[in-house]
């Protein structure tokens, strides 16, 4: 198991993503399928298979405003009819649970608790694109999770809700679970399908997308396993009910790990919640210490300061201010943290972690990462947050996949949030938190 709590949230917050869960209906295992079903599973699949057909089905998921839950926060259903609409003599749907943020619990503490949801969603998604094949990618290691997983799916084949003659309706689905191992990069869906394929990890350029063109040349979607889980709840309550739910442009819910002084763990929260509130979960900070900044999206997330914390919880709001969903990471510094150290030991995660296929990952995110190690050192030059400023608007404009761009943030959030603090390491050679201890650089006299 993962051992990361699910922390309370307030009353009134909406749970879609984990009450129907065997243990939330009294079952100790998660993979009860009689449980699960007393808890209302695969009522969605049977609406979608016996009611709805594949383009109701579909209509109703784009009507909900259902956006991916993986970070890029595309919608949903037009995935769907993009897939659908490609001739093929075969289409498939890849529910990604490898959860890249080696971090971040959040899609392992979903396929734990609630493995039904995410077999669920990925049937009613193949169901709507026409796909007799579907994986659950999983990370290698997680093995309460693919032991679950596998339990649930073998269960629900017996009960014919996967497997030959769904619900008795005629149609063929093929689910396994697939192990992968690899790096951060596999939180990129064109980088994952290579990994399922065991090829070398590295992104494709897009167009074609893999809705198109995927998994062994077929038309391919790819769903993070929170999208996958917040299907069935909106097939069962209908989409204007979660559409109400959250933000207007950003309806649901998503999970979040929340890290901070007071406790950690993972929560359900409703899109569009302020960043405050979310790090409010984490408890109070220690006596006589306050919020300096909150980092938002992982490795690559954004570094914002106390003051920007009433922005919204949404993937748009986010990216506009120099953060991320990402991985659904929240960590909550306190006054003792220094902000150049700790951008640059993202940026040298980045860095290790890029693929190197082209010039900006393989070159560009280096020489950021070398720029931190400048601040931080004291040896920084006098030009070098311009040069830091030029080289990331490079990065971003040629970058061939997310992770190059966002691998920008931290030190470029950290550059517009707490110039300040950059300023007093390049100019005095002094850490204000005490952390980095730079060296002093001394100035010969001139003669």
């Amino acid at each position: 198991m993962t051992g990361i709590a699910v922390l309370e949230t307030p009353t009134g917050w909406p749970a879609i993503l984990l009450p129907r869960s065997a243990a939330g209906a009294g079952a100790a295992d998660p993979a009860d399928l009689d449980a699960a079903v007393r808890a209302g599973a695969f009522e969605g699949l049977r609406r979608a298979v016996r009611d709805l057909g594949a383009t109701g089905t579909i209509a109703v998921v784009g009507a909900s405003g259902l956006r991916g839950r993986g970070g890029a926060g595309y919608p949903a259903a037009d995935k769907w009819r993009a897939a659908g609409g490609t001739a093929a003599p075969g289409r498939i749907v890849v529910a990604n649970g490898y959860g890249a943020d080696p971090a971040s619990q959040t899609d392992q503490t979903l396929l734990e608790q609630n493995p039904f949801a995410v077999i669920e969603g990925l049937a009613i998604a193949a169901f709507a694109v026409g796909a007799e094949e579907a994986i659950i990618a999983v990370r290698t290691e997680a093995t309460s999770a693919i032991r679950l997983l596998e339990a649930a799916l073998a269960a629900a084949s017996d009960a014919g809700f996967v497997g030959a003659n769904v619900l008795g309706a005629g149609r063929h689905l093929d689910v396994t679970v697939r192990t992968v191992q690899g790096a951060y990069l596999l939180g990129e869906e064109t980088i994952l399908l290579k990994a399922l394929e065991g090829k070398r990890g590295q992104p494709e350029q897009r167009p074609p997308h893999p809705a198109t063109r995927g998994l062994r040349g077929l038309p391919t979607v790819v769903h993070n396993v929170q999208t996958l889980a917040a299907i069935p709840w909106i097939l069962v309550h209908g989409a204007d009910a979660f559409a109400k739910i959250g933000a207007a442009d950003c309806p649901g819910t998503i999970l979040v790990q929340i890290r901070g002084a007071g406790r950690s763990g993972v929560a359900e929260v409703p899109l569009g919640t302020p960043l405050r509130q979310i790090a409010a979960l984490a408890g109070p900070l220690g006596a006589g210490r306050s919020v300096k900044a909150v980092l938002v999206g992982g490795p690559s997330g954004g570094i914002l300061p106390s003051d920007a914390l009433d922005i919204p919880y949404t993937f748009d709001a986010l990216r506009a201010a120099g953060a991320h969903v990402g991985s659904g990471s929240v960590i909550v510094a306190d006054d003792r943290a220094c902000i150049v150290d700790l951008a640059r030991v993202l940026t040298r995660y980045c860095a290790d972690e890029a693929c190197g296929k082209t010039i900006p990952c393989r070159i560009g995110t280096r020489r950021l990462s070398e720029i931190g190690d400048r601040l931080a050192a004291g040896t920084a030059r006098a030009g070098d947050l311009d040069l830091l400023a030029d080289l990331a608007a490079d990065i971003v404009g040629s970058a061939l996949c997310d992770h190059e761009r966002l691998a920008t943030l931290p030190l470029m959030s950290g550059m517009r949030y707490f110039r300040a603090e950059l300023d007093e390491h390049l100019e005095r050679s002094s850490c204000p938190a005490g952390v980095c201890h730079p060296v002093a650089m001394a100035t010969s006299a001139t003669h």
